[in-house]
């Protein structure tokens, strides 16, 4: 038999993912038996376990995969020029979304809901998560720091909690979008300018010296 090119191996590698996606995004991780991977896949079962060797190891690559794609819709804002506004970005947050969840063969979304729960009960998944999440984190930083360069956050502004309220939102969304009802992005914006200002409270302006008595 011939060997096959690395590119081929990649391909095949991605289908077994993309089909184990299809079932993941139906019937959940746990319901979902290799078995089920395999028959999705159309490839023998020794096929199959050439590139996995358990429905764990599937699991855990496509919760990489994932939380991956998380930060990649991070780097892909920073990569754009001019940078998005704040607003900007919100709606490309809930595009974002809904381009995940309109995918007719599987929602990685869905996915993503697994994979955080996947994560409390495997060690190996939450430490990845937590890594690659911190490094999405870092890259949200950067992104905030750029809007405070431009103005639109003032100029002692702590990139990190923006970056952390930003990333919470992403998250929220999801649940949203699965549990609840779709957030538009107008609503998002002006949810957070009316929690924003009920949190800072009122502006008070300084107290202006007083003024000399004209002659």
């Amino acid at each position: 038999m011939p060997r096959l090119s690395e590119k081929t191996r990649e391909q095949r590698r991605q289908h077994i993912l993309t089909s184990a996606w299809r079932c993941f995004s139906r019937d959940g991780f746990h319901a979902t038996s290799i078995e089920d991977v395999i028959a999705a896949t159309g490839m023998s079962s020794s096929a199959v376990y050439r590139y996995f060797r358990s429905k764990e190891e599937i699991i855990r690559a496509s919760a990489e995969i994932g939380v991956a794609r998380v930060g990649d819709i991070f780097v892909s804002l920073l990569e754009r020029d001019p940078c998005p506004t704040p607003a900007e970005t919100l709606a490309l947050l809930v595009a974002e979304l809904h381009a995940r969840t309109d995918n007719p063969e599987y929602d990685m979304s869905r996915v993503a809901l697994q994979t955080w729960a996947e994560a409390l009960r495997d060690p190996v998944l939450h430490e990845h998560a937590r890594a690659s999440y911190r490094d999405t984190l870092d890259q949200i930083a950067v992104l905030a720091g750029r809007w405070r360069d431009a103005g639109y956050l003032p100029p002692n502004s702590d990139t990190n909690a923006a970056a952390a309220t930003l990333f919470s939102l992403m998250h929220g969304l999801i649940v949203m979008h699965h549990l609840v009802d779709d957030v538009p992005s107008d609503a998002l914006r002006n949810g957070l300018s009316l929690l924003g200002a009920a949190v800072v409270g009122p502006y008070t302006l300084p107290a202006r010296p007083p003024q000399e008595a004209k002659p």
